[in-house]
């Protein structure tokens, strides 16, 4: 198989320098690192298809249903250390599953959803009507594209390969992290030797958890929006 860059499984008919990292992983696979990615929970049905970025929403009622019924899945895994993002939502996240699980805690602020700015709390069709010439903008997710009033592409980029260093520093074996839909899909891509565009790719739901295997910082998706209820 031919690939077209860094992300690509062979370039000119040679494996990639990536994919003998993950093969020699395969070898100390008891030592990889583990991370779990838990979205939070349901933030309402007035928040329903709607761009909720930096909007500080809590979770309702079913969120925080949905949050307890994953924590059988966490016990399995046995996290010892959880970090969530500041906002309200995933720290309600992490109070919910630390109610039957023991772990250090600590809020990394670039943890937090990206900023939509004037799109907040807007549904998709309503973006389209006030800002047409921004939406086919936004698609092509290039670095340079700010949604107005909010954050720019490249640096939400930026901040989240800045959590990926520091989770692989991390000491710990298995991290639990609390955090948004975003991130988690770039978190996805940066591990996985993704480009940043295919985030689009993947469909994360709400209080799912993604689990990363890691070998030396290249990473192993290893689960995908489990959730330890019936959907």
């Amino acid at each position: 198989m031919r690939g077209t860059g860094k992300a690509g499984i062979t370039v000119d008919g040679k494996r990639h320098p990536r994919i003998n990292k993950m093969v020699r992983g395969f070898f100390i696979i008891l030592m990889a690192q583990k991370l779990l990615l838990l979205r939070h929970g349901d933030i309402g049905k007035q928040y329903q298809d709607r761009y909720i970025g930096s909007t500080d929403a809590s979770m309702s009622l079913l969120g925080h249903q949905q949050v307890r019924s994953v924590r059988a899945l966490l016990d399995t895994e046995g996290p010892c250390r959880c970090i969530s993002s500041p906002m309200a939502r995933c720290r309600e996240t992490a109070a919910a599953v630390m109610e039957t699980a023991d772990m250090d805690f600590t809020v990394d602020p670039d943890l937090r959803e990206i900023d939509f700015g004037q799109w907040e709390g807007m549904a998709f069709g309503e973006i389209q009507k006030a800002f047409p010439g921004e939406i086919s903008k936004w698609a092509e997710f290039n670095a340079d594209f700010a949604f107005p009033g909010g954050d720019k592409i490249g640096d939400f980029q930026e901040r989240i390969v800045g959590v990926a260093e520091r989770l692989v520093g991390n000491p710990a074996d298995t991290i639990l992290v609390c955090t948004h839909g975003g991130v988690i899909r770039l978190l996805i891509c940066h591990f996985l030797g993704l480009q940043p565009r295919h985030y689009i790719l993947f469909r994360v739901k709400h209080a799912s958890l993604t689990t990363i295997e890691l070998f030396g910082g290249s990473g192993i998706l290893a689960g995908l929006n489990e959730t330890g209820r019936a959907e």
